[in-house]
């Protein structure tokens, strides 16, 4: 029988139909749950404003439910329903921790200093899963908990590719941070002298208009046909869709440590990414992946080329990367995870004090994984 004290609500954006799992927080619950954790999540509502009233409701009529929650930050709206969770979570007595999302959160802390230090300097504890963003946050709470992005590596089949490389895969939402419309831009490029390269772009629709500019960019410049625009898939469906691509590509403006990139590399993939946030935290150009400036249709193409060109250099880049997604596997996160939790319920050994335990455990400090 599961113990009423080991029991946990996620606050943060889960739009369904799509499997919890899908996102980073909601494959932490699941795990969590397989463990005999009690979970609750909120919120599956796709609309900003009915999410964060959503939101709001089962924080409190379930308040008898969870004796710790973890909430998700983000930068831009999302930052608000965090904000107002959080003060309900502390008018219960609730301890809470805070998970810190996205590559563009240290720019939004920049202009906005004063609020983003209240929000963590309230929290119990508060993670982040990138030695990138312990970088750039650390100055509004000095005592940050690095604790990566979890992944099942071995659901993820390693294969090396050998020449030729034609298939290039996306996988990302479609939205203008991650600048889908580069990837068919390029593709474009390359069939001027490589007419068998075909493009796969994997990925929900987020509703600014991304999807529809990056098919009519890939209308007008004639490689519509050669261009598979498959939405959402379910993550079980990921590794096997994966495994049929050669090259994968990353384009995004923003980053942090994208699970994406890990079960890329996890397949495989040699990856080409902009250089952006956190990726030159996770990727080591040249060993790891081949980085390129953002927004620079050229650089990514001629990196595409050059792996045509260098069967060798992608073989490396593929081997050395299923070496560094290995430090990812959940065998090693999830004890951290559970370890930091156990150690925020409140009871006698309680330590919602300052949370001090749990973080020597874990090391707020920690060393990214190599």
């Amino acid at each position: 029988m599961n113990s009423p004290l080991k029991s946990v609500l996620f606050v943060g954006a889960f739009p369904g139909p799509a499997a919890l799992e899908r996102y980073v927080s909601g494959d932490l619950a699941v795990r969590l749950q397989s463990l005999g954790w009690n979970i609750q999540v909120t919120s599956r509502r796709a609309g900003r404003v009915i999410r964060a009233l959503e939101i709001l409701l089962d924080t409190w009529r379930w308040r008898q439910k969870y004796s710790v929650a973890c909430v998700d930050v983000f930068s831009g709206p999302a930052f608000l329903w965090a904000v107002a969770a959080c003060a309900l979570l502390r008018r219960l007595g609730k301890p809470y921790v805070l998970t810190l999302h996205g590559g563009s959160l240290p720019e939004f802390a920049g202009r906005h200093p004063a609020r983003v230090r209240r929000l963590l300097s309230k929290a119990t504890a508060v993670t982040c899963p990138s030695p990138y963003l312990v970088d750039e946050m650390r100055y509004l709470r000095p005592d940050l908990i690095l604790l990566p992005n979890g992944l099942e590596v071995a659901r993820y089949p390693f294969r090396e590719r050998r020449p030729p490389l034609r298939h290039l895969i996306w996988l990302r939402a479609f939205h203008e941070i991650y600048n889908p419309e580069l990837a068919v831009r390029l593709l474009s490029r390359i069939r001027e002298k490589h007419k068998d390269v075909r493009l796969t772009m994997i990925g929900p629709d987020k509703g600014d208009g991304s999807l529809q500019k990056t098919r009519q960019t890939a209308a007008r410049l004639g490689v519509e046909a050669v261009v598979d625009f498959m939405g959402a898939v379910p993550k079980q469906d990921v590794p096997g869709l994966l495994a049929q691509g050669d090259i994968f590509l990353n384009t995004t403006n923003y980053d942090n440590t994208p699970v994406s990139v890990l079960e890329a590399m996890a397949c495989g993939l040699p990856v080409i990414s902009t250089n952006v946030g956190g990726i030159p935290r996770l990727l080591e150009d040249n060993e790891t992946a081949l980085l390129v400036p953002p927004a620079n249709v050229e650089a990514m193409t001629q990196a595409v080329i050059r792996l045509f060109q260098e069967p060798n250099l992608g073989l490396r880049l593929a081997r050395n990367g299923r070496k560094r997604v290995e430090a990812f596997d959940w065998t090693g996160v999830l004890p951290q995870w559970e370890r930091l939790l156990a150690g925020l319920i409140p009871g006698p050994n309680s330590l919602c004090s300052g949370a001090v335990e749990a973080k020597a455990r874990l090391g707020s400090s920690a060393k990214a994984p190599r």
